[in-house]
């Protein structure tokens, strides 16, 4: 029976994930945990998370899961999501500065640097950007696999992702400007918003996830 665990270090909806991950792979056997031993033991690993990214690194060490987060993003299958995204960068401006897990190059800004110039321009966007928005796949993907070009997905965040190198670039959103909202790199995918939250758009990346052999 294919695994899949899903990384609990105490921040984010972490069974929401699991039942959506049970109803789009209903034969795999998925466990919410914080156990290294289960999530190094597992076929594909999800690494959801809600809330700020210093509580997030906090916690990662209080838990011990660094080295072995990052072991399991080199080694199988690996989905990021929401928070999960931004600590995988190298660097966050919340909370005054917070180092990532540097998996993947580049940082997570804050949207107001933007917004105020897309609100001269009456546009009057809100921060968080929260809500339904579309995701212009830039490149193919097997995690990608019948959803349609620019679907709409579930957002909740008041930063975004700023990857160093381009061809990270998997999805790109527009909120007063263009910002890159989906992340993949070999065996890595990570999205800014939330899948388990996304309606069937959602529900078939998470079911591309269960069945993906990167």
């Amino acid at each position: 029976m294919a695994t899949i665990a899903v990384i609990d270090y105490g921040m984010g909806n972490l069974h929401s994930v699991a039942r959506a991950l049970n109803h789009v792979a209903p034969r795999a056997q998925v466990t919410v945990t914080q156990d290294p031993q289960v999530i190094l033991g597992a076929d594909r690993v999800v690494f959801p998370g809600q809330g700020a990214m210093r509580d997030c690194m906090s916690e990662l060490q209080r838990h011990d899961l660094i080295d072995v987060i990052s072991t399991a993003a080199r080694t199988r299958p690996f989905l990021g999501l929401c928070l999960g995204p931004q600590a995988l960068l190298t660097h966050s401006e919340e909370n005054g500065g917070v180092a990532g897990l540097n998996i993947l190059p580049g940082r997570s800004l804050w949207f107001g640097h933007h917004l105020r110039s897309a609100a001269l321009a009456n546009q009057h966007l809100k921060i968080p950007h929260m809500g339904w928005n579309r995701v212009h796949q830039t490149r193919p993907h097997p995690l990608w696999t019948s959803i349609a070009q620019d679907s709409r997905f579930y957002f909740v965040h008041s930063y975004y992702l700023l990857p160093d190198e381009p061809t990270l670039t998997a999805g790109l959103t527009d909120y007063g400007f263009e910002f890159t909202s989906v992340m993949a790199k070999d065996n890595v995918f990570a999205v800014q918003f939330h899948p388990e939250k996304s309606a069937a758009a959602g529900l078939q990346l998470l079911a591309n996830f269960s069945c993906w052999h990167p």
